[in-house]
């Protein structure tokens, strides 16, 4: 958890300051929830299940995306995460 910031002395700091804590929970919220949906493909293919690794892929997907259209992550970035996902699941052994 990070350190609090010093108290502010004016009402806009303040503000801006209880503005930043929130954009910064939500920010970390959505990050862990990317960051799991991956994880999930990862074990999955793994685990050569074809099934679950295509729907984990398509879980990852959108959250990735999701994330991308709020600003959290960068449009190339979540390009980049979605093709190296794919290209793994998609050489996963079709058992």
């Amino acid at each position: 958890m990070a350190a609090k910031a010093p108290v502010k002395r004016n009402l806009s700091a303040e503000k801006r300051a209880r503005q930043a804590e929130k954009k910064n929970a939500r920010n970390r919220a959505i990050k862990s929830k990317v960051k799991g949906a991956i994880k999930a493909v990862e074990t999955s293919v793994r685990a050569n299940d074809a099934e679950a690794s295509a729907r984990a892929l398509k879980e990852a997907v959108k959250a990735i995306t999701s994330a991308s259209s709020k600003g959290i992550l960068h449009k190339n970035n979540a390009a980049r995460k979605i093709s190296r996902l794919t290209k793994k699941a998609n050489a996963a052994p079709k058992a």
